[in-house]
């Protein structure tokens, strides 16, 4: 921690990485009188390329390293991360340090005008007319869209969440497929018409959590970051953490997963993998001890490679 009581947070710039970052610096100041926490912007590869699929880019920390670089030149002490975008792998000398309570980590259907605020997960594909043009930043959640409504088009969309609801309100796309929890976190839930199920488009890893980065050296900073860490939570990012590491996941490959604490003791894991056009997809889940979460997301992974998951996972790399 720097002197004079100021802990400076690493950020991307966009609208949703500001409201995560303000969150947390609200938190921190709570939690330490007489704290002052400073945001530090910085843009990452994946906000500068904006007119390419994410998967068609490749690599991985399209949306981290950037930030993970400035916590380790000592230009700040924490980096907030959707940790969805944060690698199985972390740079030598960072930890993720807490795992803050999850929001909601389901898909939505955003669509249209009329149909806002209908929060039914019943009719949430039943309810787009055949050969609707849906728009989708995700190989894994177009290719189970494709998978349950093959007469679907579905094409990309990038940008931030209100440039995608201004594309989609110009006619551009007959609905669009967003997380739950960017449009909670931006006071946006008013947009939301259908929630999906996860047994129908299962989230990515660590979909709707956040990730607090600091350096493992810096020991204060970390005991201040564990007063936000939500256990439940660390534990089935973990076991979502394990599956994507097992089955060599990323942003290139359509890949879900999520783990729900199901009992004081046990945490389910539902996992995914298809191919991008829908055509085969493999879905599965487990039920394991809460005390070796790890352990239970590296089982789905291993029942989905017992099913076949690696030639699908190869396909779709290709």
């Amino acid at each position: 921690m720097s002197a004079g009581r100021i802990i400076r947070i690493a950020t991307r710039r966009s609208q949703l990485a500001l409201a995560q970052a303000y969150w947390v610096k609200a938190r921190l100041e709570a939690i330490e009188p007489g704290l002052t926490v400073e945001l530090k912007e910085y843009v990452t590869r994946g906000d500068q390329i904006q007119n390419v699929p994410l998967q068609q880019v490749g690599g991985k920390g399209l949306f981290t390293k950037e930030i993970e670089d400035a916590l380790l030149a000592n230009e700040a002490d924490v980096a907030v991360h959707s940790l969805k975008d944060l690698p199985a792998e972390l740079p030598p000398g960072l930890a993720l340090a807490a795992v803050p309570e999850r929001e909601d980590p389901r898909d939505v259907v955003v669509l249209r005008g009329e149909g806002r605020g209908a929060w039914d997960e019943r009719d949430a594909l039943s309810s787009l007319p055949e050969g609707a043009l849906i728009g989708s930043s995700s190989f894994r959640r177009s290719a189970q869209l494709r998978h349950t409504r093959p007469d679907l088009r579905v094409e990309s969309v990038r940008g931030n969440v209100d440039t995608r609801l201004r594309k989609l309100d110009e006619g551009q796309y007959d609905a669009i497929i967003l997380a739950a929890a960017g449009l909670k976190r931006l006071g946006r839930e008013d947009r939301i018409s259908h929630y999906l199920p996860v047994e129908v488009c299962t989230p990515a890893p660590g979909q709707g959590a956040l990730g607090l980065q600091s350096r493992e050296d810096d020991a204060r900073v970390g005991k201040l970051l564990q007063r936000l860490e939500h256990t439940d939570t660390r534990a089935c990012v973990a076991a979502e953490r394990a599956l994507m590491e097992a089955l060599g996941g990323g942003c290139s490959v359509p890949l879900g997963g999520l783990a729900t604490v199901e009992a004081p003791d046990r945490i389910r894991v539902i996992a995914v993998v298809a191919l991008p056009d829908g055509s085969q997809l493999l879905r599965t889940s487990i039920v394991g001890p809460l005390s070796d979460p790890i352990a239970a997301g590296r089982a789905a992974a291993e029942k989905l490679l017992a099913r076949g998951a690696r030639s699908i996972l190869d396909r779709g790399r290709t």
